[in-house]
């Protein structure tokens, strides 16, 4: 196949397609069905704790502290898989092996039970770590294939692509769940969906690969010091960043707050099957995977709105305002208590939702400086955010696990978004991400 050139149309479209082929992991797994059938198989035991070493862990937490793990070993791994991306010149490699993994650790889940909790948890944290390290690559692709004044547009393209895909599939998941008329039947069908899932994922990342270039590989061996050339390019990174202040400062602001965005993300669903005064079972599963649905589908139209407010006031001056609003969300959500409070909580959280997302992102690109280095950049981006996601869902596990609720754990996630907006506030004025 003709290789394609920079900021071909469809190339960008390839490209955005993957959100559309792994988003599905996003929405059912981490926010909707899988929230909904963990919180179900407790409330079948008649208990909502988990013994590790003979401690008692409430299962709402022990569920966060699996996914600090897991973004931790992201972390960790980022460097390396980057060193060895940079290497051998094929970031498409790496970037479908961790699709696999997550797509076969979705499959999996059909097989999560309480009677062997140890292997159930380690689906759900490779299923994690698949998607996340997946990201890795697949992000430092964006400025590879499209020019800066493309990127915001095919950011948000990647974005909405996603929302669409993957509300289709829960919508299909939404409709097996309701044809179930006991819990058991229910059970039994969530547990297709995370099969679905995983197909899904897998299946349609192949537009992606298909496309995407590949790289020029060495054709050398992979050395203990190759290994580690990912931790050194991150110490280069480090360096330069020392004399971008811009670049810098950004990503201390972003460092705060996407680790507040992400926490609200990962434990929305929890908080709700857990928090929200539901009348009945039914009503509870029925109510929110249709709350998630509204958050889909806001959340195209707000990754468009966010994308024009870029272009006119600039993506630093929108970044301020969307953190401002989830600031505002997230002490109201303290307050929540019945199902039509917790709706229109869902809308406005879908309208900002995408939207910090793909700008946090295309803003980012738009700072690097003039590099064939990429991969080397967004590892530490994706680093960055890794770490602040850890201390987001340590700090939310502990709160829960300590108060009892995950409402203390809500309003606290407040104080990061304002702390956000104050060093965002510290970017200089003189760049072009400001208001034009």
């Amino acid at each position: 196949m003709e290789t394609l050139k920079k900021g071909d149309k469809k190339l960008l479209n390839a490209w955005a397609f993957y959100d559309w082929a792994n988003s599905v992991y996003t929405l059912v797994i981490a926010s909707a069905i899988f929230p909904i059938f963990y919180e179900l198989i407790f409330k079948e035991r008649g208990n909502n704790v988990v013994f590790v070493f003979d401690y008692e862990i409430k299962d709402t937490a022990m569920i966060t502290f699996v996914t600090a793990l897991a973004f931790l070993i992201v972390a960790f791994i980022s460097p390396f898989l980057s060193g060895i991306a940079d290497y051998i010149g094929n970031k498409k490699a790496f970037m479908r092996f961790f699709c696999y993994l997550g797509g076969l650790s979705c499959i999996s889940l059909y097989w999560f039970n309480l009677e062997n909790l140890f292997i159930s948890y380690m689906a759900y944290l490779l299923g994690l770590i698949g998607f996340w390290a997946s990201l890795v690559f697949y992000n430092s692709y964006l400025p590879d294939i499209a020019y800066p004044e493309q990127q915001d547009k095919v950011s948000a393209r990647g974005f909405s692509m996603g929302y669409i895909g993957s509300t289709i599939l829960l919508i299909i998941n939404l409709a097996m769940v309701m044809s179930a008329t006991n819990d058991a039947e229910r059970l039994e069908c969530m547990k297709y969906s995370f099969i679905m899932v995983g197909i899904w994922w897998i299946g349609f990342s192949h537009v992606t690969y298909y496309y995407l270039p590949t790289g020029t590989s060495t054709g050398h061996k992979v050395t203990k010091a190759v290994l580690f050339d990912g931790f050194k390019e991150l110490k280069i990174v480090w360096k330069q960043l020392q004399q971008n202040i811009v670049l810098k400062r950004y990503l201390s602001s972003y460092f705060v707050f996407i680790m507040a965005v992400q926490t609200m993300m990962l434990v929305a669903t929890y908080f709700g099957a857990t928090e929200i005064n539901w009348e009945t079972p039914s009503q509870k599963t029925t109510g929110l995977i249709i709350c998630i649905l509204v958050i889909q589908i806001v959340a195209v139209l707000g990754a468009f709105l966010t994308s024009r407010a870029s272009g006119k006031f600039g993506n630093i001056n929108t970044l301020i305002f969307l953190n401002s609003f989830w600031a505002i969300l997230c002490v109201f959500a303290y307050f929540v208590t019945e199902p039509n409070e917790f709706y229109i909580v869902a809308g406005f959280v879908g309208l900002v939702m995408g939207g910090i997302q793909s700008l946090a992102r295309s803003t980012y690109s738009k700072l690097l400086p003039e590099t064939d280095d990429t991969a080397s950049y967004f590892s530490f981006y994706d680093v960055t955010e890794k770490i602040g996601i850890v201390i987001g869902m340590s700090i939310y596990g502990i709160i829960d696990q300590v108060t009892g609720s995950m409402r203390n754990s809500s309003v606290f996630l407040a104080i990061f978004f304002v702390i956000g907006i104050i060093l965002l506030l510290r970017i200089p004025k003189n760049n072009s991400l400001n208001a034009k």
